[in-house]
């Protein structure tokens, strides 16, 4: 997602919008609550993965899809609705698609 953001937004918008992002969902999801200690991104996206991978399935899906939903909302505060959608497009790939992918597994 940074790659097709990062020429609209730049790299530091794509890293603060994360945060904002974080810092959004974890109101619902305070576990998420991530402290200000890190520095780059890569280390931001590990402890997420960390804390998403530590939660039971059913938690983990639904805070991962509340920061997608929050993401988008944000960015298109930012950039407009419009080009949010194009740029998100292959993102979103509905949950039938990906059921039937994984049946045929």
């Amino acid at each position: 997602m940074a790659d097709r953001l990062t020429p609209v937004i730049g790299v530091k918008g794509v890293d603060m919008l994360f945060k904002r992002t974080l810092h959004v969902t974890s109101l619902t999801f305070p576990w998420l609550a991530i402290a200000e200690g890190h520095k780059n991104s890569d280390a931001l996206l590990a402890d997420l993965k960390a804390r998403l991978a530590s939660r039971e399935t059913e938690d983990a899906v639904e805070a991962s899809y509340t920061l997608l939903v929050t993401f988008t909302e944000l960015l298109a505060t930012l950039i407009g609705l419009s080009l949010t959608e194009r740029l998100l497009r292959p993102v979103w790939v509905p949950c039938s698609s990906v059921s039937g992918q994984e049946t045929k597994s």
